[in-house]
C-alpha cells in the first residue's frame, strides 16, 4: 500500500485502478491530510491514491486504506501529470483529483454515495463534471492564523459570477456551454493572486480515457468535458469546499500582513452539508433527486 514513486505503483499497484470511483489527493503540506482522506472515504470512493511527501506521516487509521504514492505536489506541472498518468491506467474508471484540506460536496451527498450519483450522472450521457472550488476561512485569524479551522469554519454566501470563455480558435467567440466562474477569496484579494489562477472551476471529476490531457487551468483537452451541462438540460456540479487559498494567502510574505480578517458582511458559517450550498445555489442538482 505504499510506493516509491508514481512509476512504482503503475508498476506494483495498476491493478487497483481495475476498480472504481478513484480518488486521487495532493498533499502540499500536511494540513488536515488526515480529515480530506476520511472525508472522502466516507464519500464511498472505492479507491484512494494519496500522492505525499516522505516528509509527513500517514494517521495509523488510514494505514492499509489508503494508497500511499512518494510525491513532490508542489513541483510546477505535477498534479496535471499525475493526474494523466493515473487516466492513461484507469481508462473507463471515474476519477476525481484534489488538494489537502478540500472536500468534495455534491447534492445529497449526506444520503447518496459517489458511485450512486455517478452512475447516475452516466446515465445523463456525462463524462465530467464541473466543480466549483468554494473558499472556506477561519472566522478568526487572531486565534487561528493560518486560516483552516474546522470548527469555526466561514465561506461568502455571494459574490460569484461568470464570464464567457473565448474560443480563440473561433475569433474569441463564447464557447458553448463553457464559462469561466470566479469568486470568493481569489475575487476579494485578487491582487495578491495571479491572473490565470483567479478562476474558481474544476473539472475535478471525470470518466478516464486514454488521449484525454488534463490541462494546467484545470480543463481537458477535449472540449465536451469543459461543459456545465448537456445541450437538453441542466445536469449536477458539485463544489469543492477549499481552505487552500486562504492558507495560501495567509502564508504568502506579500499577502498576510494586508489580510487581518476574512470577514465581511456576506460571511456565513458553513455547516458541512450539501443543503446549505443548494440554497446558496452553489451547485446544481439537474434531475438528480
Amino acid at each position: 500500500m505504499q510506493y516509491d514513486s508514481l512509476d512504482d505503483f503503475l508498476k506494483r499497484g495498476r491493478s487497483v485502478l481495475g476498480h472504481g470511483p478513484i480518488a486521487l489527493v495532493f498533499a502540499e503540506d500536511d494540513v488536515e491530510l488526515a480529515t480530506t482522506l476520511r472525508h472522502h472515504r466516507h464519500c464511498g470512493f472505492q479507491v484512494i491514491l494519496c500522492f505525499v511527501s516522505n516528509l509527513y506521516d500517514m494517521p495509523d487509521d488510514l494505514n492499509g486504506k489508503v494508497h500511499r504514492i512518494t510525491y513532490d505536489a508542489t513541483d510546477d506541472g505535477a498534479v496535471p501529470a499525475a493526474v494523466n498518468a493515473i487516466n492513461n491506467a484507469a481508462s473507463g474508471q471515474w476519477v476525481f483529483y484534489c488538494y489537502n484540506a478540500e472536500y468534495l460536496f455534491y447534492p445529497f451527498c449526506e444520503t447518496r454515495t459517489i458511485g450512486e450519483m455517478l452512475s447516475y450522472h452516466a446515465e445523463e450521457r456525462r463524462d465530467a463534471m464541473l466543480t466549483y472550488v468554494v473558499d472556506l476561512y477561519a472566522g478568526d485569524l487572531r486565534r487561528v492564523p493560518d486560516a483552516v479551522d474546522l470548527d469555526d469554519a466561514h465561506l461568502d454566501r455571494s459574490g460569484y459570477y461568470a464570464l464567457a470563455r473565448p474560443d480563440p480558435e473561433n475569433r474569441n467567440h463564447p464557447k458553448e456551454r463553457q464559462l469561466d466562474f470566479f469568486g470568493g477569496l481569489r475575487w476579494r484579494y485578487e491582487e495578491h493572486v495571479p491572473a490565470k489562477r483567479r478562476k474558481i472551476d474544476r473539472i475535478a471529476i471525470f470518466r478516464a480515457r486514454v488521449g484525454l490531457t488534463l490541462q494546467e487551468d484545470h480543463t481537458f483537452n477535449d472540449q465536451e468535458y469543459n461543459t456545465y451541462a448537456c445541450p437538453w438540460h441542466n445536469n449536477l456540479t458539485a463544489v469543492l469546499a477549499s481552505f487552500r487559498t486562504a492558507k495560501a494567502l495567509k502564508r504568502n510574505p506579500g499577502s498576510t500582513f494586508d489580510i487581518k480578517t476574512f470577514h465581511w458582511h456576506n460571511s456565513v458559517p458553513f455547516e458541512w452539508h450539501s443543503r446549505q450550498l443548494l440554497d446558496l445555489g452553489l451547485m446544481e442538482p439537474g434531475q438528480w433527486f
